[in-house]
């Protein structure tokens, strides 16, 4: 729902400059909203300003960007092209079926729906007898929002929208294949394990009538370098392939459960080490790509290797681990790229601008730690360049893999891949197996050489690890600079929060005057909203929704929707939301803003700084520098002093954070 009270609104310009746009539109009559819809409609139509192929661009009589909704200023053929969809999110592997809620389509009989995602990938999609249309997603390999648009001829493409892809292990287990007992899939063939495997799924995610598909697809990257390679191709000289490799059964009834005793694979088919199974209909041929279909995640494949394997896996693995050594001594030395970890778990856990839990080892949802034994909580570093994993024992100590097979690693592929994703060694998930997870399997859980692994994966530990500053601002609203300086400000408007221009970082905030229960305004203002953005990332704002505990999300003006992901890769930020009332941002320098609803209508924020900021910061948290005598400096170069300033000079010190409104340049 839009806010009632006035609200400055962060605007796109068509030079691609955002400017303030101050709504003040209030209708008292329905009759009002209608007739102005009316009157925009007719306008649109006959100054020819049409949404289509222009969605998120705003005219002089009409708008075809998302807040034109709330605005009442949308143009009249915005629901047509600009296309909303549920659910908007689903595994980057593909398969996902997504419904069009806002517009209809109606193909002739000799031509058919077709959804383009990224402007490359064509997928077939279908209507029914409504014309509300559908489309699966492809395999996108990336994370993070992709654009798709719609055709019903295959040319005009010309309806468009964003779709949410997702990491695999970010995904819901209830939209994935559940290999149950995953360590018996896993280390099947080795000594002592064998049997019969068993998985599930969610039937309805294909069709609770359909009859089903079980297959094994094989992941791997291969080096594509030839004599008449370009020079382009040598600087990515690395291919992902992703390919059917047979069915373990055909035509099956999708009861949501399947088992089976699987025997060893003969080349080529054994040279696949790692994969995923998919579960799709049976009216789709053998490795069909693109179509409706669930997923498990990635694995290492024991259950379908040679039989070399099963004779022997400790030998077998041994000399997969010894080859990997060698190649990994060719590559270029990526540790240095690795920043240190926290000391203590404590640390880890509030440095939340660099740092966010692994989800295969989180103590707040009991995970088993498989790849990391004796530690209760792993996090990864944020930041995409190659990836860092840092593991905490129950005393909250790091372990290191110097004392513990169970250490913190760094990886050679971030598990959540790197812009711009795609090609390896920057897939999501995929790349990280391949470079990282795979050969720990090789070393140290098949064999008993994790030495050699080691060797190349040594725990960075925590000697040059620096926590990073935090400024605050409390209640009505009380501000508490980076380095350490307390203070009360009652100032209504917008204000720089933090501005640091060498580093294009702007965080803003608002306030507003509170309002009391007998519906009187009090003199004490609050922080009601915060718009933050860094360099070219996207603008983020935060502000409290109707129900005033809770906080509303909008990423370039459009209001983001957690309701299916918690996690979201935006560009040049990470957005985090376990709950309504918590709001976490990252962007990629490693700052981090927390921002958390209050009983009582009010917003807590923490900024939090790593300390290349040092010297570069300005606004309402102050100078971070390590002196508190300089962090209320006024726009005049006046120093208030902080052990007892008074109230005009703190609003002195205040007007000069001033802003000209919520609005990033």
């Amino acid at each position: 729902m839009p806010h009632r009270h006035n609200s400055v609104l962060i605007k796109m310009n068509r030079q691609g400059k955002y400017v303030e746009q101050l709504s003040t539109m209030r209708f008292k009559w329905r009759q009002s909203v209608l007739l102005l819809a009316v009157i925009l409609g007719c306008i649109s139509e006959i100054t020819g300003q049409s949404c289509e192929g222009q969605c998120g661009e705003t005219w002089e009589t009409c708008s075809c960007h998302a807040t034109c909704v709330s605005l009442l200023s949308c143009c009249g053929d915005y629901r047509q092209y600009c296309l909303q969809i549920s659910p908007y999110s689903g595994t980057m592997m593909g398969g996902s079926v997504f419904s069009i809620l806002n517009a209809t389509f109606y193909p002739s009989k000799q031509e058919q729906l077709t959804c383009r995602f990224r402007g490359e990938i064509e997928v077939v999609g279908y209507t029914d007898g409504e014309g509300r249309a559908y489309c699966v997603s492809p395999l996108l390999l990336q994370s993070g929002w992709v654009p798709f648009d719609v055709s019903t001829d295959g040319r005009n493409f010309n309806s468009s929208g964003e779709y949410l892809s997702v990491h695999p292990s970010k995904m819901d287990a209830a939209f994935k294949v559940t290999l149950v007992n995953s360590t018996q899939w896993q280390y099947y063939g080795t000594p002592n394990t064998s049997g019969t495997l068993r998985m599930t799924w969610n039937p309805s995610l294909i069709g609770d009538k359909d009859s089903v598909n079980i297959e094994l697809w094989g992941y791997r990257e291969v080096n594509t370098t030839t004599a008449n390679t370009t020079r382009e191709e040598e600087l990515s000289p690395l291919r992902a392939e992703w390919t059917y490799l047979y069915s373990l059964g055909r035509g099956l009834a999708n009861s949501g459960s399947f088992s089976f005793t699987p025997k060893s694979s003969e080349k080529p088919y054994s040279d696949w080490e790692m994969g995923s199974v998919r579960v799709s209909s049976s009216i789709y041929s053998d490795g069909a790509r693109n179509v409706r279909a669930v997923w498990s995640g990635a694995h290492a494949l024991a259950w379908h290797l040679e039989e070399a394997f099963r004779q022997d896996s400790a030998a077998w693995a041994l000399d997969r681990c010894l080859t990997w050594d060698v190649l990994e001594k060719s590559l270029p030395n990526f540790l240095e790229e690795v920043m240190d970890c926290p000391c203590t778990l404590a640390q880890a856990r509030a440095d939340t601008g660099r740092f966010h839990t692994d989800y295969g080892c989180d103590m707040e949802k009991g995970s088993v730690c498989t790849y990391h034994p004796g530690s209760v909580h792993c996090v990864r570093a944020i930041q995409a360049r190659a990836g860092q994993q840092c593991c905490y024992d129950s005393t909250g100590a790091q372990v290191l893999t110097g004392d513990s097979i169970g250490g913190s690693t760094p990886d050679r592929a971030h598990d959540w891949g790197s812009p711009p994703y795609r090609d390896p060694p920057r897939i999501p998930s995929l790349s990280h197996w391949m470079y990282d997870v795979l050969t720990f399997y090789y070393c140290c859980l098949w064999s008993d050489h994790c030495r050699i692994y080691f060797t190349h994966r040594p725990s960075s530990g925590c000697r040059q690890y620096t926590p990073p500053r935090a400024g605050a601002v409390l209640g009505d609203p009380h501000f508490i600079t980076f380095d350490g300086v307390s203070y009360t400000f009652n100032g209504k408007g917008e204000y720089y929060l933090v501005l640091s221009p060498d580093r294009g970082l702007s965080v803003q905030g608002r306030t507003e005057q509170v309002k009391l229960e007998n519906g009187t305004l009090s003199k004490a203002t609050r922080l009601s909203a915060v718009a933050m953005k860094e360099r070219s990332s996207d603008v983020i704002e935060v502000r409290q929704a109707e129900q005033q505990d809770q906080l509303e999300v909008l990423r370039n003006q459009q209001v983001l929707s957690f309701t299916e992901q918690r996690w979201m890769d935006l560009h040049g930020v990470f957005l985090y939301s376990p709950t309504p009332q918590n709001v976490t941002v990252m962007f990629s320098s490693g700052v981090g803003v927390e921002v958390r609803g209050r009983e009582g209508g009010t917003m807590a924020l923490t900024v939090l700084l790593p300390s290349d900021y040092t010297n570069l910061t300005q606004g309402l948290l102050g100078q971070m520098n390590s002196d508190p005598l300089d962090d209320l400096l006024t726009s005049l170069g006046d120093v208030v002093f902080p052990d007892n300033p008074s109230p005009e000079e703190i609003f002195t010190f205040g007007a000069g954070c001033e802003s000209l409104g919520l609005c990033l340049h």
